[in-house]
């Protein structure tokens, strides 16, 4: 899926992954290729992928068309 991880300043991360772990509101949400599309609101923790791990203070993600869009304060 494609991601983009962005804050006020611009974008933190753009690429592409295959499973992202997100600190929600309801606890940890993974995220994998072709999820149903959804909005959700993001707690202080990590958005971590691959080999990375990005801390946030809170946010919102949402999916729609296998694309992982992240607005969040860092």
């Amino acid at each position: 899926m494609r991601v983009s991880i962005l804050e006020p300043k611009g974008a933190i991360w753009e690429g592409m992954a295959n499973q992202v772990m997100l600190p929600a509101e309801e606890g940890q949400m993974c995220v994998l290729d072709f999820h149903q599309p959804f909005v959700v609101r993001l707690t202080s923790g990590s958005i971590a992928f691959a080999d990375m791990k990005i801390a946030v203070k809170d946010g919102i993600a949402y999916m729609r068309s296998n694309s992982l869009t992240v607005f969040a304060q860092t």
